[in-house]
């Protein structure tokens, strides 16, 4: 009952056209973690600047340029990945495709740990900018972030259509505000009535050692708040990765999609950066650094960029515009999350299915939605935020050096697949589009792979050292996972017919006996049934007393089953039921052994601890043996009647999901 108030009733295979994507909904769904980025890509190239004092922020118009430069060349080249590859694979299937399958891997892992990282830093900058609002929350950091990944987990399990409905509004308000906020701010600006941030009347205090910087370290500097500002740039793959959940025409829609994506992104992002420089945004890692400060910096919390911005737009703090842009801001950047719990399922489904991954993780759930994914992705997420009690500034250096990991493989594939079109391609004007193509993609490859550089010298020492060793971890057991997948495909493929159907020579049945009673006659009927060339019953003497009592019943009643009794002097009940089986294997090991095991079926979880666990262990230990096979005898208790009326599907069922891109058959998981 209540998985269906939550997830909804489960849908029909059939049903997975209805939850096609069109592109007003995908651009939400898709696209919300760059457009929100908005509300903290400024902000974070503004800390980095403010360390060396105010003497530093005339930067920030250029590298808010280089920001939007690079986000231009990113757009454009994943829209040509969108065109060649449609199957949804994106950045690991181009790189799997063109460089290798360990490139790929590289993709993959570096995606999966940044799709972790984006729901930590959205969720957590979204309860940031919520108790820039009411500052009164700030000890309910951790437990609203936590609470919201929730959310977000129960919403998409319900579907990616159905969420993509629900997270539009707050991401098209979102947009809406901003823009009706730079418009106006630019507006005022150029009427001469400029804004004022709350903290332009604040000076800022260097870092000690910072606040001469030349040469070399000044460098470092600006290029450390470059690779910051380029959060602006999460979450632009998940449309490359998304392709198979839009309508057709897919490719054109997804490009379509990425197109208007960039230029809303690109349109926000210069406008927030241009009006933190008009308002004279003053904002630091330390509120103790802020000079002219009035009362105890201890006790002051700095309101984000977003939140300085609107105020002095709106005419304040308590003004309407105010309150609708944290509230916007707040909800979108929760909601951005949501472009990582529809990217990562998808990715991680891709990886299932060529045996990189746990299959489970390709199954589907009731709404259609990959259940296992989204459910994998909250769990660690949910650890990140608790690990690093929600605070953006210590998550943020965890980010986006996987994201550019992925832009600089999947370009640098790129222009390999336009080199091996332009072999066997002889049109000229299809040429002439190829070559445009593999332009654009190197750009892409060369400025991305510099990028990656910076980012990986100026955050590695911060904690982006956690972020390479997880993708790398996380590399190694994909690996491993495919390298056992292969093994056991190989050891069950059928070479041949002969060895595998012979049969055995004879069979020799053995019925686990603690107390004569129902559950025991009817295993034993059910091993008459097989009619095995030999049947026995075995007990073990834990009590000697109990077990001649046991004796005395079999006599009493005129059971013609052989009944065996194995001493126990140290009262091990498993030890020696199993080294009892496996001698009868070795004195015939043409012969197969049937171990029969009488079980109680329970009704409530309660009384499942109550029963079956020395059967528990005898068929754990007994499942290593070869050429011993345990079967379970099931007695219904009266609980299990009741259990089973209402229990329509059992949690868990298992569902097998659709082919998402093209792969070798899985052999070992038919």
């Amino acid at each position: 009952m209540l998985k269906r108030l939550v997830i909804g009733r489960a849908m029909r295979s059939e049903e997975l056209g209805g939850t096609l994507l069109p592109k007003r909904i995908a651009l939400p769904v898709f696209a919300s973690d760059p457009l929100s980025s908005v509300a903290y890509a400024t902000q974070e190239i503004l800390l980095v600047l403010t360390l060396g004092g105010l003497a530093y922020l005339h930067f920030t118009p250029w590298i808010a340029a280089a920001v939007v430069a690079l986000m231009t060349v990113v757009v454009l080249s994943y829209r040509q990945v969108v065109r060649a590859y449609p199957s949804g694979g994106g950045s690991y299937e181009v790189a799997s495709t063109n460089i290798s399958p360990s490139a790929g891997l590289v993709v993959a892992a570096s995606l999966l740990v940044d799709y972790v990282m984006t729901v930590a830093v959205s969720v957590a900058s979204g309860v940031d900018n919520i108790i820039s609002a009411m500052p009164s929350l700030v000890d309910y950091r951790v437990l609203m972030a936590l609470a919201f990944v929730a959310v977000l987990t129960a919403m998409n399990l319900r579907g990616v259509r159905e969420s993509g409905r629900l997270f539009a509004a707050p991401t098209y308000l979102f947009t809406g505000g901003v823009l009706i906020m730079v418009g106006t701010g630019l507006f005022r600006y150029l009427i001469g009535d400029a804004p004022v941030a709350e903290s332009a009347a604040y000076g800022v205090a260097p870092v000690p050692g910072d606040a001469n910087l030349a040469g070399l370290a000044m460098v470092m500097l600006v290029l450390r708040a470059f690779s910051s500002g380029c959060t602006a740039l999460t979450g632009v793959e998940a449309i490359s990765n998304g392709v198979p959940a839009f309508r057709k025409p897919k490719s054109r829609n997804a490009a379509t999609t990425m197109a208007l994506m960039g230029l809303i992104a690109v349109t926000m992002f210069a406008g927030v950066t241009t009006l933190a420089i008009v308002a004279k945004v003053h904002i630091t890692d330390d509120a103790c650094r802020l000079t002219g400060l009035a009362g105890d910096c201890g006790s002051y919390t700095q309101r984000t960029v977003i939140a300085q911005i609107a105020a002095s737009v709106f005419g304040g703090e308590n003004s309407v515009g105010f309150y609708f842009i944290q509230a916007a801001t707040a909800l979108v950047l929760i909601l951005a999350a949501n472009t990582a719990f529809n990217g990562f399922p998808l990715l991680a489904s891709i990886l299932a299915q060529d045996r990189y991954l746990p299959r489970q993780l390709h199954n589907r759930g009731d709404r259609l939605a990959f259940s296992n994914g989204i459910l994998a992705l909250a769990i660690v997420a949910g650890l990140l935020l608790w690990a690093y009690q929600a605070e953006v500034t210590s998550l943020i250096h965890l980010y986006i050096l996987g994201v550019f990991t992925s832009f600089t493989l999947s370009q640098t594939g790129m222009i390999r697949h336009w080199n091996r079109e332009l072999r066997t391609e002889t049109v000229a004007a299809v040429r002439r589009r190829h070559r445009t193509a593999r332009i654009i993609n190197a750009t892409g490859a060369l400025v991305t792979g510099l990028v990656l550089v910076v980012v990986l010298a100026t955050k590695f020492t911060q904690g982006a050292w956690l972020a390479v060793l997880a993708a790398g971890v996380l590399w190694l057991l994909m690996r491993g996972v495919r390298r056992h997948y292969d093994t056991t495909a190989d050891e069950l493929a059928v070479t041949g017919l002969h060895g595998e159907m012979s049969p055995p020579s004879r069979v020799l049945a053995i019925v686990l006996v603690s107390t004569l009673h129902k559950p025991t006659l009817r295993a034993l009927a059910f091993a008459h049934a097989f009619r095995p060339d030999h049947l026995e019953a075995l007990t073990v003497a834990v009590d000697r007393r109990q077990a001649t009592e046991l004796q005395q019943q079999w006599e009493d009643f005129g059971i013609q089953v052989p009944l065996k009794v194995l001493d126990s002097p140290y009262r091990e009940i498993t030890k020696s039921a199993v080294e009892y089986v496996r001698s009868v294997r070795r004195e015939s090991p043409r012969d197969v052994v049937a171990v029969f095991i009488p079980e109680y079926v329970v009704g409530h979880w309660w009384e499942a601890p109550l029963h079956n666990q020395s059967a528990l262990w005898l068929k754990n230990r007994l499942l290593f043996t070869p050429g011993v096979m345990v079967i379970s005898v099931p007695w219904q208790l009266a609980s299990s009647a009741h259990a089973n009326r209402s229990t329509p599907r059992a949690p868990g069922s298992v569902r097998r999901g659709e082919p998402t891109h093209k792969s070798e058959p899985d052999s070992a998981h038919r």
